[in-house]
């Protein structure tokens, strides 16, 4: 019996990211959402900012959250600065899958950890393939 195939995942980025009092409820343990932003800013970062303008721009094309899995493991807290550690494979030409951490200093396990599924979307807002000059820019990050 064929063995299915083992994803893929990228190498690992990390992303820092400093905890301003804003993103704190009245306690000083970062507010919930403000986690999505964090994994947002360093999928960015894995990316690239110029390169996701110039697909917009050229191509028309960008990336929309399909489905997020967040677990809060620890509370992190005002003025830390976390690591945000992201990995991502190819799940088809539309969909990309991040897999995606953040550990506070001196953390012995992530205090956030999450899976969120990304599509690619055209200007009117359907599901589209990414390019192939993408998939090569990303896929030279994978491992295996």
């Amino acid at each position: 019996m064929k063995q299915p195939a083992q994803t893929q995942y990228s190498t690992q980025f990390h992303f820092p990211v400093q905890i301003y009092y804003e993103d704190t409820d009245f306690s000083g343990v970062v507010y919930h959402p403000n986690f999505l932003k964090y994994f947002e800013r360093a999928r960015e970062h894995v990316i690239g900012a110029e390169t996701l303008a110039r697909l917009w721009a050229q191509q028309g094309l960008g990336f929309a959250v399909y489905r997020s899995d967040m677990l809060c493991h620890d509370g992190i807290e005002f003025a830390e600065i976390v690591d945000v550690r992201t990995q991502f494979s190819f799940e088809s030409k539309y969909r990309t899958v991040w897999r995606q951490e953040i550990w506070r200093p001196q953390g012995k396990k992530p205090a956030v950890t999450a899976q969120i599924e990304m599509v690619c979307m055209n200007k009117a807002r359907q599901m589209a393939p990414m390019s192939a000059e993408l998939i090569a820019e990303l896929s030279r990050h994978i491992t295996g």
